[in-house]
């Protein structure tokens, strides 16, 4: 009797689990909007890392969807968080701004300043310490070019 009870909730585990209709939230194809133009001044970097990313949703010939151009400015700062006994930098921190303007047919409609912080550890291979401020960069970027797309969502939304 356990086991076909097992079996039953195993088949009904297997069968919710397969019928899940995950998408992912930034699936291309799926805005009711798009980007006619990106503008960008401030940081190469991480304009080029936001720049991809909004990419996926740029200009299409759909003539229903919103068209809006971008304008976005980019700071990175690199702050000394901590120092040892000698005066030696022992924590970074990592601060990236970024304000950026959405506009349609000329008009403002968004405008907005995104402040992202990561505190990382010094290397004394300077080598490794760059590789890991790239990596923090690119993170950072990602999450901002996320937090982008997700506000033009919820402003279409609204």
């Amino acid at each position: 009797m356990s086991k076909l009870i097992n079996k039953i909730i195993v088949f009904f585990f297997t069968f919710f689990l397969i019928s899940c209709a995950y998408e992912p939230l930034f699936k291309q194809g799926t805005y009711n909007f798009e980007i006619e133009k990106i503008s960008m001044k401030g940081e190469k970097n991480i304009n080029r890392i936001i720049e991809n990313k909004l990419s996926l949703i740029k200009k299409s010939n759909d003539s229903e969807k919103i068209k809006y151009n971008i304008l976005i400015e980019s700071e990175k700062k690199r702050l000394i968080i901590s120092n040892d006994s000698k005066g030696d930098p022992l924590k970074f921190e990592m601060v990236l701004t970024v304000n950026f303007k959405l506009i349609d047919d000329g008009n403002l409609v968004l405008d907005k300043d995104v402040i992202k912080k990561n505190i990382y550890n010094n290397e004394s291979d300077k080598f490794e310490l760059e590789q890991n401020e790239d990596i923090i960069l690119e993170n950072l970027s990602n999450k901002v070019s996320d937090l982008i797309i997700s506000s033009i969502i919820n402003l279409n939304d609204n």
